[in-house]
């Protein structure tokens, strides 16, 4: 079942809800059908881009001086 944010038409409140391909999900405050779905946005483990971590670079990419496959990190 997918989790979905939706936003009532009627009263403007903001829920989740797991829906099921045949259920047409509800308001929780006052049970409206007239829903918008909203885009929901994944958490980052920082407080914002810059300070999420960078994947590392592929071997040979750091510009060693001693060149590829002698990379300081092994």
């Amino acid at each position: 079942m997918p989790m979905y944010e939706y936003a009532c038409s009627n009263c403007g409140h903001q829920f989740e809800a797991l829906v099921r391909s045949d259920t047409i999900p509800q308001c929780p405050s006052c049970q409206s059908t007239a829903l918008e779905k909203l885009l929901s946005v994944f958490a980052t483990p920082g407080a914002s881009a810059a300070a999420a971590p960078a994947m590392p670079s592929p071997c040979g990419s750091c510009g060693h001086p001693d060149g590829p496959g002698a990379c300081g990190m092994r």
